[in-house]
């Protein structure tokens, strides 16, 4: 990419699509373009289209998704499934239409199948059953993805597609009704230091486990991908290393000097018991984490909270 290219962000207010604006500012791209989701539905195919005939952009980043933690997902199933879809199908349509030359799709680790060998290669995909709480957001990125690998096969176009590991950092969500763990663990203990509360309820056994990548650093490998990768595997981005849910409580609660107790509520679900990326291809590109886990959640809570 030039310095000068006109880039799309799709999904630029949400918390990888701000990560993503941050970088390039940072790294000297200036020529970005946005619109916020009042300003253009990406479910609707003719305003994406006539996005695309009036801004003409070089490059899109399509950060734009409907995104939940256990609970969202299991609940608003159809809504999940067709936003997604919507959304990529009309910005990856259009950005063939209008000859991009070179997109970068955010997918999610979410799916490879719930009982995946681990660590997970990016081969696992589609081998097995999928977690059925978020099965539908799964398949819809499935296809987004696929629909990368065969504009590409079909049209010769160079869309490139990312599985980012459990995300957290900056502009999350931390809404205890739709938010992911991480986030919403952050929420809990700090409302409960805050009113001194006895305990903290987590949901589950606290055994599975779990990997987290800050933001930043996922900023930082889509922006080294789209500047040096062109291939039809959807590349892992992650840490490498993971986390039990019950040694995250323990950690997010000494972050947040909480001293109460953490009770375990066993009659909600875990989700899959362990979901840990293979980084090995995205290391033999080139690039390689900097934030670590204890660092990061120091960092977003100081941000978030204090």
């Amino acid at each position: 990419m030039e310095k000068d290219s006109r880039i799309y962000v799709a999904g630029h207010t949400g918390m990888v699509g701000s990560a993503l604006v941050r970088k390039l500012k940072q790294e000297g791209f200036k020529n970005l373009i946005f619109r916020t989701s009042s300003e253009l539905d990406l479910t609707e195919q003719q305003a994406v289209k006539n996005f695309f005939e009036e801004e003409r952009p070089d490059y899109v980043f399509l950060a734009a998704a409907k995104v939940g933690g256990i609970m969202a997902n299991n609940t608003y199933r159809g809504q999940f499934l067709y936003e997604n879809l919507m959304i990529q199908n009309n910005v990856i349509h259009q950005s063939y239409v209008y000859g991009v030359k070179k997109l970068l799709f955010l997918a999610s680790s979410c799916i490879y199948p719930k009982m995946a060998p681990q660590p997970i290669k990016e081969e696992y995909l589609l081998t097995g059953k999928l977690e059925p709480t978020n099965e539908p957001y799964a398949i819809a990125k499935i296809a987004g993805l696929k629909m990368c690998e065969n504009y590409n096969r079909q049209y010769g176009r160079d869309f490139i597609s990312v599985m980012p590991t459990n995300l957290y950092g900056p502009n999350d969500n931390y809404d205890p009704e739709t938010a992911h763990v991480l986030p919403a663990l952050l929420g809990k203990f700090h409302e409960a230091k805050e009113q001194n509360k006895p305990s903290v309820e987590v949901w589950g056994t606290g055994a599975p486990k779990r990997e987290f990548l800050h933001v930043d650093d996922l900023a930082e490998a889509c922006l080294h991908l789209m500047q040096t990768y062109s291939g039809n595997v959807s590349v892992n981005i992650g840490t490498g290393e993971d986390i039990s849910i019950k040694d995250l409580a323990d950690l997010i609660k000494k972050t947040t000097s909480y001293s109460g107790e953490i009770s375990w509520d066993t009659t909600k679900p875990d989700g899959t018991p362990r979901k840990l990326l293979d980084v090995a291809l995205i290391h033999s590109l080139g690039w390689k984490h900097s934030i670590s886990l204890k660092e990061g959640i120091r960092t977003v809570y100081g941000e978030r909270f204090l």
